[in-house]
């Protein structure tokens, strides 16, 4: 499928099979991720892959929606705060960083033929302690990553009209 047809298929999945998502298929993805763009090049992110049931469980505490957790793996999308590039009036870019890179990661993986969806309404003090994520890396992104059992009908768009204004 052509880049265009990946972004138009892209969907907020919330059903997955319990299918195991092949190593070589998460590599492809996550490297897709690996070579986004960043403020820099400073690659603020780190990404963790979560397969293992208790754990995912355990992330219960932090986002409360079952479907979530149905899908044979969770990526939590973390910013290396220490490593953000910052403006002269001291804005990081580090959010936005995170955001390409999970969004390198959701299409790469919709290109594969898997589902995903973005949560950011989580307790990151929850995730932090249930991952073992040091004081200096923030998680914030969470994805479930897997093959969709229903592919979801696309949502509304507004048209380009109400979201371009173009100065000639």
């Amino acid at each position: 499928m052509d880049f265009y047809e990946v972004i138009q298929r892209r969907r907020s999945v919330r059903k997955y099979k319990t299918d195991p998502v092949g190593d070589d298929k998460l590599h492809r993805i996550l490297n897709a991720a690996r070579l986004a763009p960043s403020a820099a090049n400073r690659q603020p992110i780190f990404f963790i892959v979560v397969r293992d049931d208790k754990i995912k469980q355990r992330l219960k505490d932090a986002y409360s929606q079952e479907w979530f957790f149905t899908a044979p793996m969770i990526i939590c999308a973390c910013a290396l705060p220490d490593k953000a590039w910052k403006r002269n009036d001291g804005k990081t870019y580090i959010d936005v960083d995170v955001a390409i890179a999970m969004d390198h990661l959701i299409l790469a993986a919709t290109a594969e033929g898997l589902g995903t969806c973005w949560i950011a309404a989580f307790k990151p003090s929850v995730v932090k302690e249930v991952l073992n994520i040091s004081d200096n890396v923030e998680p914030l992104i969470l994805t479930p990553l897997g093959y969709p059992e229903v592919i979801p009908a696309s949502t509304y768009r507004k048209p380009l009209n109400e979201i371009i204004r173009e100065i000639k």
